[in-house]
């Protein structure tokens, strides 16, 4: 597997919009995703915002999301 990059939180959105993740709610740069089989996720970034390596191997952990997905 790849190692993970740095990417826009913005990117990073549209690519768990992509594994079949949805918006449940919006607050603010506070979103709750959802997706069948899997716990409610709570996406806290504003769009522009740089997300690195160890902050995106823990939000796979929650999503199923790979450094392929990106």
């Amino acid at each position: 597997m790849r190692p993970w990059p740095s990417v826009k939180a913005k990117r990073l959105l549209a690519a768990l919009l992509g594994l079949g993740w949805r918006i449940k709610r919006q607050s603010g740069s506070h979103r709750t995703l959802c997706r069948e089989g899997w716990p409610d996720f709570v996406f806290a970034f504003h769009e522009g915002e740089e997300i690195g390596p160890r902050m995106l191997a823990r939000i796979a952990k929650h999503t199923g999301l790979t450094p392929d997905d990106l």
